[in-house]
């Protein structure tokens, strides 16, 4: 327990988000295809970060490092042969926006009937970096995912081809995301640690998953959306404040699970972002997100049956008071560090 309170406080740059990911839009138009990443500066690696910061600000240099980063780490190949990648440009951004989005033309010399994508991003943003992306192309919409050890996808193109081979299912990349997503664990292993006995857990954690996969869904399909700041924010004062009710230690037990669902409402619209960004169609959107909730759930079992015997056996010795309570502690600094990051430093 007390590891994976040190790999929280050690990850704070890099919490919920599981590292960093990108997001592509793939369009096939007769014998051209058009990609266009889109990035954020947050949990980047410093060195890439700036650089995207300093091309939204308009630096030349900066911006002629974006486009090479596509031109050189993107390979796009359509009926065995290379398509040839322009000069590229990037998109004004938005008014508010941190992110910053580049555009290359890839000229394939005939029409597209099979496309294969090559992402090898990950050698300069960094190993944990996931790119997820949507392919558009005659009528039809596919979902893929890239990482660092599946970099390659095939997508035959055609109306009747309506899934993609290659890239990482959702499912994997909903059970990465929670296993390196140390805000929501860290959340989840305090409610745990002043939950009581086994009827107890089993009641906290099924209130947090039904809380989560309520509005993950809802936040998806865009029923309801808050900002991200307020999102990111309010996960981070719930670590805190369970931390906090851990150190009373009195009346915790016997309501702990409605604080687990209301905040587990919360840490839903945080899962969401990663799904939302793609804009995927109703249809394909359904199967991505019941793959990807899916992954989520698998993550979050397998951490609870790792947590769950060492609690237990806790709950029968002398020493779980000053367990509890200092690992408590160490939450609560860590949710407080991320409370004033995420809401007055970002």
């Amino acid at each position: 327990m007390a590891g994976l309170v040190w790999l929280g406080t050690a990850g704070l740059a890099h919490a919920h988000t599981g590292g960093s990911t990108g997001y592509a839009a793939i369009t096939v138009a007769g014998s051209t295809v058009r990609y266009s990443l889109t990035l954020s500066p947050t949990a980047l690696p410093e060195p890439i970060a700036t650089v995207l910061v300093r091309a939204r600000d308009g630096q030349p240099g900066a911006r002629d490092n974006l486009l090479g980063l596509v031109r050189g780490k993107i390979a796009i190949t359509a009926g065995g042969s290379s398509c040839a990648a322009g000069q590229g440009s990037l998109l004004p951004p938005g008014p508010a926006a941190e992110s910053v989005t580049v555009v290359v033309d890839f000229a394939c010399g005939r029409a597209v009937r099979e496309l294969i994508v090559r992402d090898d991003t990950f050698d300069v943003l960094g190993v944990d970096h996931h790119t997820l992306a949507r392919v558009d192309a005659a009528g039809a919409v596919h979902q893929l995912a890239f990482e660092p050890s599946a970099r390659e996808a095939r997508v035959q193109i055609g109306p009747e081809n309506t899934t993609a081979e290659g890239g990482t299912s959702f499912v994997l990349l909903g059970i990465e995301h929670i296993l390196t997503g140390w805000d929501h664990l860290l959340f989840l292993l305090v409610l745990m640690l002043g939950g009581g006995g086994f009827l107890s857990l089993l009641k906290i954690v099924t209130a947090f998953t039904v809380a989560h996969s309520v509005t993950l869904t809802l936040a998806v399909l865009e029923v309801v959306v808050l900002p991200d700041r307020v999102v990111e924010s309010v996960i981070a004062l719930s670590i805190a404040l369970v931390a906090a009710e851990n150190l009373r230690g009195q009346g915790v037990i016997a309501r702990r699970w409605t604080v687990s669902f209301a905040f587990g409402l919360v840490h839903g619209f945080g899962f969401a972002g990663t799904l939302r960004e793609l804009a995927l169609p109703r249809p394909q959107l359904a199967l991505a997100l019941f793959g990807f909730n899916a992954g989520v759930e698998i993550g979050q079992a397998a951490v609870v049956a790792c947590v769950l015997p060492l609690l237990l056996l806790l709950r029968r010795t002398a020493w779980e008071r000053r367990v509890v309570v200092a690992c408590s502690l160490m939450i609560l600094v860590v949710g407080a560090v991320l409370v004033v990051e995420r809401a007055f430093l970002t």
